[in-house]
């Protein structure tokens, strides 16, 4: 399964859709503004709510949490003591840990769990600059998630850029 997801519009408030290889629409990032924390839904082409993404509060390090009907689905944070500046964990409600790394503000990185490969994010198939896509390699994983992990993931890296 591929996604296209548009990377000038990854900011708070704003509304985007994410569509599959043959255009159709898939999902909505629907962006909450005037919220005192970073704020998303990402709803179905039905307008219905599958996931909630919230950056927390108060952590030591910037972490986002990613929710669906209300319960705890993901907690995504920059790795601790890794090498690689672009480098995040994921721990999912179950325990179970993804990794995620690449180059990231380049849009060129991979989600993998025990290092096995779930998705690939990168602009190398595409033409278009603003352009990015999201290729969900296994059949059995959930394209939703993994989306909602580019998207918590894109804005950390770029909230880091930022604050630099």
């Amino acid at each position: 399964m591929r996604f296209l997801v548009y990377d000038r519009l990854l900011g708070i408030g704003d509304d985007y859709w994410i569509e599959d290889d043959r255009g159709n629409k898939v999902f909505l990032v629907d962006g909450k503004a005037l919220r005192l924390r970073d704020t998303w839904e990402l709803k179905d082409a039905q307008g219905r709510v599958l996931i909630d993404i919230h950056q927390k509060m108060f952590a030591l390090r910037d972490t986002m949490v990613i929710e669906r009907d209300g319960e705890p689905l993901a907690r995504l944070k920059r790795k601790r003591l890794s090498l690689l500046r672009n480098h995040y964990r994921v721990t999912l409600a179950d325990g179970t840990e993804l990794d995620v790394s690449g180059k990231i503000l380049d849009r060129e990185f991979a989600i993998e769990y025990d290092g096995e490969l779930l998705a690939v994010v990168s602009r190398r198939w595409l033409t278009l600059r603003d352009t990015y896509g999201v290729d969900v390699v296994r059949d059995d994983a959930d394209p939703a998630l993994l989306i909602a992990l580019t998207v918590c993931v894109i804005h950390l890296a770029e909230k880091e850029r930022e604050d630099d």
